[in-house]
Formats: C-alpha cells, structure tokens, sequence
C-alpha cells in the first residue's frame, strides 16, 4: 500500500474489521466494572518489563498460546494454558503471547490470569483492543504488555490508547504493516514496534512486508518480526533484517517436543539495526 493511500486511515475491513468491531461490542461487556479493575490494577505489583526482556544476545522468542485462527481453523483445542506456558518457558521463551479472542482464537481473560500465576516472564495481552477498559483488564489479569493494531485503530485512537497503557504500566506493542503506520508507532513513547507479515484484511502473508519494514524501526526500539516463522531458518532471515525478537503462534500451538523446539529457535543470534 502506497505510503499518501495509507496515510488516509479507513476503518478495517475483512477478518480485522470483524474482529475489531466484536472487540468494541466486548469492551461494552467487561466482566468486571471500571471502578472494581482500577482497584485491582492499584494494588497489583508492577509487571516485569516487557521491552526489557526482549533485549538479548540472541533473537528473542515470544511463544504464542493459540488454540485456533481464522486462518488456519482449530490448531489445538486442548491446550492448557497454564502447563502449555510453562513449556515454552523452560524451553527460553523471553515472554509470551496470550490471545484473549474468544470467537475466533478460543482465548479469554482467564487463560491470562492461569499463565500469570505458572510463570514470572513478561505477558503481552494479544487482543484487538479498542478501549482503555481492555487495557485495564489487561493489567488487572497479569499483563505487561498489549497488543494495539494500528491499522485497526484511527490514529488518534492510537495515541490515546498508547497513552493510557503506559499510564497503567503496560508497555503498548503497536502493530504496523506500512510507514505511515510506523510513523504513528514511534510517537507512541515507549511503544515496542511490531511488524507483521500477515495482512489481517485478507488474511494473506506477505514476507516482503517484514523485509521492508524490519530495518526502518529506529534502533532505540524493539523491533519483532511476526507471522510466518515455523523453523530456525525462519528467525535466521528475521535476525538478518534487524528483528530483535520474533512472535511465533501457530507452528508452536501444535508441536509435540515444546521445550526443544523453543531452546532451538530461541538459539540464533541478534544481529541488530543500523
């Protein structure tokens, strides 16, 4: 997409336009009320920091827990968040992904709240938020991070939302797929930057965006390439272009040896940016 085209923010359409307005009805729903989630967030500790974590001599490896996508369908119904986490943590994941989509990834706020009590490494909310209410949720079930998608969000919306998460202690991890996206990702303070290959619209991976985008992340950023990673030779050619971490869901929702399939992809050098 053209950088001028881009620049002019429509609302989503395809699987992310679904997906964004169930968020927005969700949000209206919360199990819990605003005043009952800033009490919890206020005497929750500080979650670990989740930049921070993702800084490290080799590429880090962010493990996805995703039962199924609109993608792919039904990856692994069974897992067990809790037990599933653990795995990917003693196998060298730096931080996990915990989907919180229920129609279409079969995640809730309750697989957050189990993960957070099996393990002490960074979570980031993966969800298509839309609303400062779902960043308190975020915090108040054990996040440290979440998920904003630019291209979901106009980009005033964004900002308010980058705002508000780093307000509550949350470190926003804002998606982009285009410079004009990037561009409204860096004035996010603080905001780790994510790249994805897949375009949410049609569902289609694109390698290329990642190769182009990858290296244009500013140094002092955290750059994850994510979408498309199922092997070591897929975190080599991310560790190429610059990524400092990698996010990868679906090859490790179904693999049998967890442990050793995350030692061995978290095991590549980072080579860095600029």
């Amino acid at each position: 997409m053209p950088e001028a085209q881009a620049s002019r923010w429509v609302p989503p359409t395809g699987p992310l336009g679904e997906l964004t307005e169930r968020s927005r009805l969700r949000a209206r729903e919360s199990a819990l009320g605003r005043a009952e989630l800033e009490a919890i967030v206020r005497e929750a500790p500080l979650p670990p920091d989740f930049a921070a974590a993702l800084r490290r001599p080799q590429v880090a490896v962010i493990a996805e827990l995703k039962r199924s996508s609109p993608s792919k369908g039904t990856l692994d119904a069974t897992l067990d968040a809790a037990d599933r986490t653990r795995r990917y943590v003693a196998g060298g994941a730096a931080a996990l992904s915990i989907l919180t989509e229920p129609a279409r990834f079969g995640g809730s706020l309750a697989d957050l709240r189990d993960v957070r009590s099996a393990v002490a490494v960074p979570l980031l909310r993966k969800d298509f938020i839309t609303s400062e209410i779902q960043l308190l949720e975020a915090r108040a079930y054990g996040a440290a991070a979440a998920l904003l998608i630019a291209r979901a969000l106009a980009p005033e919306e964004l900002q308010e939302l980058g705002a508000a998460a780093t307000a509550l202690g949350l470190t926003p991890l804002v998606e982009v797929r285009d410079e004009a996206e990037l561009a409204r990702a860096v004035a996010v303070r603080g905001a780790v930057i994510g790249v994805n290959n897949r375009d949410l619209e049609t569902l289609i991976i694109e390698p290329e965006v990642g190769a182009r985008m990858i290296p244009q992340v500013p140094a002092d950023r955290v750059a994850v390439y994510e979408s498309g990673i199922s092997d070591v030779a897929g975190v080599q050619r991310a560790a190429a272009l610059g990524a400092d971490a990698v996010l990868i869901g679906s090859s490790l929702s179904v693999a049998t040896d967890v442990e050793g399939t995350v030692t061995a992809l978290a095991s590549v050098p980072r080579r860095g940016r600029g």
